[in-house]
């Protein structure tokens, strides 16, 4: 009998989402009746707001949400979109320059599949998404880690992108607010960079998915609006899971330039059609409507942020730069490595990850999931006794 042959070598390399995996497990040891609190989702704990879900209800009546609609999306949903793009982004699109998409991943997975060819390189500022390396690898690119640590407040330069640029760089990955660090780029330091992106001619990815999560009077400033010149070669991804706790109806889009998006719909058509009608419904009516609830969410996130940051820098060893955007804390955990706490010397964060589900149950992810070790994330966006009483279980173990 011949052999079966092989599986995808391209999809065997991929490796699994870090943080569903420490989230899936955290979940599983509260099935078993453990008393886990995890960190590691970056997930609202609130519920969509009423109207949202009021909206989707009203779609579930009509028949003409039952059948296939355009597959870059609902005409009303990219008009929305339009307009929140000129509103929070400062650029002004047609309609037609948007794509509606399973939530942002797959926008993400399709901006890359739009701009690379095989062996180009995309500059990845780190710490990353644990998504946007794979999502490069199946375009066939080959991202290149461009690393800004906690004494640069996780910001890379335009003297680090120029450093690692070389012929063969296509694209550069930009995202304020940052996942995993809640780093926000300044108005003069997202300049410089898109400067220096239109001078080279080097396509720009920038997730946006966190604009509207910002903190102390900051704003995350478009790299389309400090630069009008970069929108030529951007493409910018964002969508409704984060702001409007609406991570489960996965609605996300992509905007960029008329012959990009022209593509990328060429493909969306192929690989999944519509996104669901009576979600994409939900989203029509959370950027049209009233911003209350989101705003309500935004001032919850800074009364745990301001809370975690406080309570973690207690710890010896542990150093927290200050986020101003998304809902993460990113600490530098070197000081922790090397030493021996309840019988185990880690000497990797992902060896100290474990010690911290092991000996106080709590689940964080390992920096190795964003980049170099040496670092945790934990997500704030859980309850708040959860999370004072999580923080206080580490400040117990590193006592």
């Amino acid at each position: 009998m011949t052999e079966r042959a092989p599986l995808s070598r391209k999809l065997s390399a991929i490796a699994e989402s870090a943080t569903l995996k420490v989230d899936a497990k955290a979940k599983a040891l509260k099935a078993e009746g453990k008393p886990v609190i995890s960190y590691a989702a970056g997930e609202p704990d609130f519920a969509t707001p009423q109207f949202i879900v009021d909206a989707a209800a009203e779609a579930l009546a009509d028949p003409a949400n039952y059948r296939y609609t355009p597959a870059a999306g609902l005409p009303a949903l990219r008009e929305a979109i339009a307009a929140k793009t000129l509103r929070d982004s400062g650029l002004e699109v047609a309609p037609s320059q948007v794509i509606v998409t399973n939530g942002g991943k797959q926008s993400v997975y399709q901006a890359f599949q739009t701009v690379l060819n095989p062996g180009d390189e995309v500059l990845l500022p780190a710490p990353y998404w644990t998504t946007y390396p794979e999502a490069i690898a199946l375009a066939d690119g080959i991202p290149v880690e461009v690393f800004a640590g906690a004494d640069q407040d996780y910001k890379v330069t335009t003297l680090q992108l120029e450093a690692a640029r070389t012929e063969r760089t296509t694209a550069l990955v930009f995202v304020s607010p940052s996942n995993p660090t809640g780093a926000v780029y300044t108005a003069e330091e997202t300049k410089a960079i898109g400067e220096w992106a239109v001078e080279h001619g080097i396509w720009i990815i920038s997730d946006e998915i966190y604009q509207n999560l910002t903190y102390e009077g900051v704003k995350a400033t478009s790299i389309v609006e400090a630069v009008p010149d970069a929108a030529a070669q951007t493409i910018l991804v964002n969508g409704v899971a984060k702001t409007y706790a609406m991570t489960g109806w996965r609605v996300g889009w992509m905007v960029g330039p008329a012959d990009a998006i022209k593509i990328a719909g060429n493909l969306q058509s192929h690989l999944s059609s519509n996104v669901n009608n009576v979600a994409q419904r939900g989203a029509i009516a959370a950027l049209n409507g009233p911003q209350d609830e989101s705003e309500r969410f935004r001032e919850a996130f800074d009364r745990r942020r301001r809370l975690i940051v406080a309570e973690l820098s207690k710890i010896n060893g542990v150093r927290v730069p200050n986020p101003l955007g998304a809902f993460y804390v990113y600490p530098d955990v070197q000081g922790l490595l090397g030493r021996t706490w309840g019988g185990v010397t880690p000497t990797t964060s992902l060896e100290l990850a474990d010690l911290i589900l092991d000996q106080a149950e709590v689940a964080v992810v390992p920096g190795e999931a964003f980049g170099p070790s040496g670092y945790l994330r934990l997500s704030y966006a859980l309850g708040d006794d959860q999370l004072l009483e999580g923080v206080q279980r580490l400040q117990r173990l590193f006592a």
